[in-house]
């Protein structure tokens, strides 16, 4: 009866706030762009739980790094499987999370602020979070990498320098550095976890957007059960798709440089982060000034911040033609950073850089606010009564 009641106490609470979510109204017509919020969600919790058994066998000792890694990639039973799992879960949730912040640029879910900047920082965390476990491997391309980021830090007037030897604990990248990445990389995710229930709860609140905008009362429907099976279906084909990566594609997105144990002495040919980083790496190599380079770097993510401010709610323009010829030729334009990101500093590169940077940024910052001034207008002419 002692055990019966304790888990009712413990429990009873968790599933009381679980059939409240379940439960509550969402708009009938959204469709499976709506569905990405939830894998990303399931990817959060994948990655944690992979995350805490490959800590078992992880040292922050740049001495062992290494050789850790490749014990547990050899020599542990079904170390290989968590390891390839891990990496590849960062990918589905990277690419989940780029079409999650697609789907609310053209719907318009920047207009619920609050919903929005938190989901925001959550894209900023996340970015923090997955180069710390970049770092981790200690392979030759970790250690240049974890370098040249750091490094940015430098272009800070006056303090700068300083700032790079307090992040590294010393005078370059050493134990020290990896040991303290270890820490957040192992911290973080679970603030991840926090603000995602913050999200969700702001959500709720707020309403869910969808792809006709207002939508009366009386054609909201209950999440449960017309859109948990949904989200269930959604996840079991992303975990199929992942197995398939993991298993019969394990090395897809693996740096061959990754391979070898980090050496100070040999600098790789060409430095370059994961998929999900390339398209920020590309803005940063486009920006001749290393101070310009950063400045527009953090910019990168942080005009997610700014967008709300700059957008105007009166007029929904997302249904006209040339809004869908803007949006989807960023989509394209962001393909084409993620591309030239991963290409040599050369001619004509980084000249295509330069110019698909402007675009990002041209989109996202001027465009939507004349947009809806132009709309207006035109609609006003055309379509007076």
């Amino acid at each position: 009866i002692c055990w019966s009641l304790l888990v009712a106490f413990l429990f009873t609470p968790f599933f009381s706030s679980f059939r409240v979510l379940i439960s509550f109204p969402i708009p009938g017509n959204i469709t499976i762009w709506w569905n990405w919020g939830s894998i990303i969600f399931f990817s959060l919790i994948f990655q944690i739980f992979t995350g805490f058994f490959l800590s078992f066998y992880y040292s922050g000792d740049s001495r062992f790094s290494f050789e850790l890694m490749d014990l547990c990639f050899r020599d542990i039973s079904f170390g290989f499987i968590l390891m390839l799992l891990h990496s590849t879960g960062c990918m589905i949730y990277f690419f989940s999370m780029y079409v999650h912040i697609s789907r609310g640029l053209y719907y318009g879910s920047y207009f619920f602020l609050g919903v929005w900047l938190v989901g925001s920082f959550l894209y900023l965390l996340s970015m923090g979070v997955a180069f710390l476990g970049y770092v981790l491997p200690w392979g030759n391309m970790s250690l240049w990498g974890a370098t040249v980021i750091t490094n940015l830090l430098s272009a800070v007037p006056y303090v700068g320098s300083s700032l790079v030897v307090w992040l590294w604990g010393g005078y370059s990248v050493s134990t020290p550095t990896l040991t303290r990445f270890f820490s957040f990389h192992f911290l973080f995710p679970f603030v991840l976890l926090l603000f995602s229930f913050y999200h969700l709860l702001l959500l709720h609140l707020r309403g869910s957007s969808n792809p006709l905008g207002p939508v009366l009362k009386s054609r909201f429907v209950s999440f449960d059960p017309y859109f948990t099976l949904n989200d269930f279906l959604g996840i079991l084909l992303v975990v199929f798709f992942f197995s398939v990566i993991a298993l019969y594609y394990p090395l897809l997105e693996y740096d061959s440089s990754n391979f070898v144990e980090a050496n100070f002495l040999v600098t790789p040919s060409h430095i370059k982060p994961e998929w999900y980083f390339l398209a920020a790496y590309a803005v940063l190599r486009s920006i001749p000034s290393k101070l310009g380079g950063v400045l527009f770097l953090a910019f990168f993510v942080f005009v997610y911040f700014v967008l709300p401010f700059v957008h105007s709610k009166e007029v929904y323009c997302f249904k006209s033609f040339l809004w869908s010829f803007f949006f989807y030729f960023w989509i394209l334009n962001f393909v084409s950073l993620t591309v030239i990101g991963g290409l040599p500093v050369s001619s004509p590169y980084v000249g295509l850089g330069m110019l698909f940077t402007v675009y990002y940024f041209f989109f996202l910052f001027l465009i939507p606010f004349k947009l809806d001034l132009w709309f207006t207008y035109m609609i006003g002419k055309f379509w007076p009564y």
